[in-house]
């Protein structure tokens, strides 16, 4: 029991015996005035000890229980309840993890779906766990392991170390007053580094300052446009962060505040004025007049201070807004597996198709209309090219789309431009006695390829052909597929594929023809 409780007890109850002492004589006095009647004695007799016990009684009621109670509900208005983050971010973050192990489920490649899907699992431990991440950013020789050095009040790192000593990130735990939650400070290898390793390097730091719920970013000068990058592109996906001008103590106060007034220009709109803090993290010793080293103790308390009030303020949201960016972040990179897995199977689906309408048509050569109906746009192609993409077409629905496209390829002058393209590779390649029967089959593959392409965008966006709608797909499928280079190697292949069988097709007819005569 407390002293000062302990005092009133005894004080309290000294008072009581005191006026009990009163109420009995003055008591006394009356009963023998009342001795004439026994009963009317008694009864006065009782009332005095059940007045004095209740005063006894409701002193000790109020010193041990009333007070005792009142400080356990004033400790309880006092405790800080454990952080939460917030329930609705929370769960946006859960659901985002949900969906991207579903389309983690179809990647096909083992190594990477099992990559993401340990991803995933971090993402979520990080969410229940819910420390805070502060990842410190920036060129090698702008003293970022000294700031860590610095605010951990000992030597976590190498200070005044060559660029490229920290090579992989180095993570230490803070307590910050006030602040439920565990800090982790991860000191970064330096960006802007020669080398291979340098660059390797720098990709590490990177990674790391996306991962970061809170980042400090830290220059000794004024924003160089090689760091000034860096930092527009991670605050534009999310990342809340504070530049930390650095070594100021080489600075004359008038220099320093010329250089706040400059870095708070530059990042005006997406870093506030008062998140851009300046500090002497390593301050450099001097001598003095004695011959003794002055070594200054850093001066980061402003740091300090602003990242308090930060993390105090911010911290929830800021856990929650990071880990839901790191889902959809983990979603996208699943999304463009996907999607580069089923562009290999449609190319493919496209690539069989090209030839087996080239072989039929260079075989049975038929008329431009005709060409273009069956070879360049094949219903079965596109409802095989729409499994792919998770739609499920009868060859009804794939007929409208192919011969929908075919009136657009033969609006556009597209025929006669595959003909001429394949015309002119063909005169480079092959003898001329066995050109003309050849275009007409490579001029369908051609189109079939055109074809193939638009519809694999086509199903890419969800079955909508975009604003240009169909004409402006066909034309850039045609831009790109008419580059030199592309028209090179695929004149190449048509010659193993169609031409040498036609050539050899020709020869044994010719044989055949010998023989006979």
């Amino acid at each position: 029991m407390p002293l000062s409780r302990i005092v009133t007890l005894i004080v309290g109850l000294i008072v009581i015996l005191a006026m009990s002492l009163w109420l009995i004589d003055s008591l006394s006095r009356l009963y023998w005035q009342l001795s004439y009647s026994p009963l009317l004695g008694n009864l006065l007799l009782l009332l005095l000890v059940v007045l004095i016990g209740g005063l006894v009684a409701a002193f000790v009621y109020y010193v041990l229980v009333l007070q005792s109670g009142e400080k356990r509900s004033r400790q309880g208005r006092r405790r800080v309840t454990p952080a939460q983050i917030p329930a609705a971010k929370s769960d946006a973050a859960s659901s985002t993890l949900q969906a991207v192990r579903q389309q983690v489920s179809q990647i096909q490649d083992e190594v990477a779906r099992q990559a993401l899907l340990s991803r995933s699992r971090e993402i979520e431990v990080n969410l229940a766990r819910g420390e805070i991440q502060v990842v410190v950013f920036g060129t090698g020789s702008a003293g970022k392991t000294s700031l860590v050095n610095a605010i951990m009040g000992r030597m976590v790192g190498q200070v005044n170390a060559p660029m490229g000593t920290t090579t992989a990130g180095e993570t230490y735990c803070l307590r910050l007053k006030g602040l439920e939650r565990k800090i982790l400070i991860t000191d970064t290898p330096g960006i802007l580094e020669a080398g291979v390793a340098g660059t390797e390097r720098e990709q590490l730091a990177r990674e790391l300052a996306t991962a970061a719920d809170l980042l400090l970013f830290v220059v000794d000068n004024d924003l160089r446009r090689s760091e000034y990058e860096p930092l527009r592109g991670l605050a534009e996906i999310g990342k809340r962060s504070l530049l930390i001008l650095n070594k100021t103590d080489l600075y004359t106060d008038e220099n320093k505040e010329v250089i706040l007034a400059r870095l708070r220009e530059r990042v005006r709109g997406f870093i506030a004025t008062n998140d851009v803090v300046a500090i002497a993290a390593n301050p450099q010793s001097a001598q003095l007049e004695t011959g003794e080293l002055y070594e200054p103790e850093p001066d980061i308390v402003p740091l300090l201070r602003r990242m308090a009030a930060v993390l105090r303020a911010e911290g929830e949201d800021l856990i929650a807004d990071n880990i839901l960016l790191q889902s959809l972040r983990l979603g996208e990179e699943a999304r463009k597996l996907i999607d580069a897995q089923r562009r290999r199977q449609a190319d493919k689906i496209v690539e069989r198709f090209q030839w087996i309408g080239a072989g039929v048509v260079s075989v049975t050569p038929l008329p431009v209309v005709d060409l273009l109906a069956t070879a360049a746009v094949n219903a079965q192609m596109v409802v095989e090219i729409g499994r792919v993409y998770g739609c499920e077409l009868n060859m009804e629905r794939g007929r409208e789309l192919a011969l929908s496209l075919a009136k657009t390829i033969a609006s556009l002058g597209i025929v006669k431009g595959a003909i001429q393209l394949v015309s002119t590779a063909l005169q480079l390649n092959v003898a001329t006695f066995i050109i003309g029967r050849a275009i007409q089959g490579i001029t369908a593959a051609y189109l079939t390829r055109i074809a193939g392409k638009s519809f694999i965008e086509y199903f890419r966006h969800d079955q909508d052909w975009g604003d240009g709608g169909m004409t402006e797909v066909v034309q850039r499928q045609f831009q790109m597929n008419r580059r030199d280079e592309f028209i090179k190697a695929f004149i190449q292949e048509a010659i193993a594929r169609v031409v040498k069988p036609l050539q050899d097709k020709v020869e044994a007819i010719e044989k055949d023809e010998e023989v006979q005569q």
